[in-house]
């Protein structure tokens, strides 16, 4: 049974995870990466139960280091031999990431390097600054120099290159925050194009696109139900469904064909989908909603603590909204929302700016709160 102890420590005893990845061949990944876990042995044994990746963002890393003392030690050390606050929180950061990667590594050399990574996000305040986000990213790596590391980029207009030029050098990139098909075809096309540019073997580059799922719904459904179209209230809850569900369609088309083929026969691996927030915020809403219809092959769903015990109490998988009858449904859906004036490029757009300044502000927010650690510490 997948359940938290009193210290938040996540622990399982189920196979469905293992289940998930050898019937269905989508990879579960855990959506939180915190000092606790590392240390009380939750992450080693999630691994052995069948989480196949591990995901970090800046909301996930303030939240961890606001809320146990686990890292002051190493900080105040870091400070009092003078390095500064922000330069500090990198080295706690790297020093997470680093023990992640060590245990996961016997699962990227059993999986020939397709699951096994630890995903670290460059700094949020670059996220509209292309040259500064791949000189990050590029220090990174080479601070870090594991193999099963993937830098985290997000997937705003000024992002787009910065992934071209990442996967041009060989590096692996999740690239984050997606949140419209519009989107998603650029980082497509910035995936394709960055291995084009690459000379050689092309097997050792991976990367994931990570499709944002319930922030979309959180985002729509109160546009639905103003409305006073009786009929509009059946499409709640299927906004960011169908708009996964495209995306699933999107990536079987464009990784096929002829330009793939010739990218495939130098080894190159397909840009898998990840499924990011995929914890339901709506109660009204069964709290597997997007986990079960999400399932396909050559995906990935990162799964925070909660829903992995809600995935855990359950015995089997519904039916997946990923099918053919499914992209008529998902096309037919997202026409509808259209026709009553839901506008989701508009949305979309929105949910990017949010998505970036809610990251920027965790970061922000742990920085303070490491300061303020220091303070109490010499007072």
């Amino acid at each position: 049974m997948i359940k938290t102890n009193n210290s938040g420590a996540i622990l399982s005893s189920n196979p469905i995870l293992k289940r998930l990845y050898e019937e269905r061949g989508q990879s579960p990944w855990l959506d939180n990466l915190a000092r606790p876990l590392l240390a009380d042995g939750s992450i080693a044994k999630l691994i052995s139960e069948g989480v196949r990746g591990i995901t970090s963002n800046p909301t996930i890393f303030q939240q961890s280091i606001e809320t146990t003392d686990q890292y002051d030690e190493q900080y105040l050390k870091l400070r009092h031999e003078s390095v500064s606050n922000e330069d500090a929180y990198w080295e706690l950061v790297k020093t997470d990431v680093t023990k992640a990667l060590e245990l996961f590594k016997p699962l990227y050399e059993q999986s020939n390097g397709t699951d096994g990574f630890v995903s670290l996000e460059v700094s949020p305040l670059l996220a509209h600054d292309t040259a500064q986000t791949v000189s990050d990213a590029l220090k990174l790596a080479s601070a870090i120099a594991m193999p099963n590391l993937m830098i985290k980029v997000p997937a705003t207009a000024e992002g787009i290159p910065a992934i071209k030029q990442l996967i041009g050098l060989g590096y692996n990139v999740n690239v984050t925050l997606i949140f419209s098909l519009e989107r998603y075809a650029e980082v497509i096309e910035a995936y394709i194009s960055g291995l084009e540019s690459l000379e050689g073997d092309l097997s050792r580059v991976q990367s994931v696109a990570s499709f944002f799922i319930s922030r979309v719904d959180t985002a729509v459904d109160p546009r639905i139900e103003a409305l006073t179209d009786g009929n509009a209230k059946k499409l709640l809850g299927k906004a960011a469904v169908s708009q996964a569900v495209l995306a699933y369609k999107l990536f079987q088309e464009t990784f096929s064909g002829e330009r793939w083929e010739a990218l495939a026969k130098r080894g190159a691996h397909p840009q898998r989908p990840l499924w990011a927030s995929t914890s339901v915020k709506n109660p009204a809403y069964s709290n597997l909603m997007y986990v079960n219809q999400l399932i396909a092959q050559n995906t990935i769903d990162t799964i925070p603590g909660a829903t992995l015990n809600a995935l855990e109490q359950s015995s089997d998988f519904t039916e997946t909204a990923i099918s053919g009858a499914g992209y008529v449904t998902a096309s037919a859906a997202l026409a509808q929302l259209n026709e009553l004036g839901i506008n989701l490029g508009e949305i979309n757009i929105l949910l990017e700016a949010e998505g970036v300044a809610k990251f920027k502000a965790s970061y922000e927010e742990l920085l303070s709160v490491l300061e303020g650690k220091l303070s109490s510490h010499t007072s």
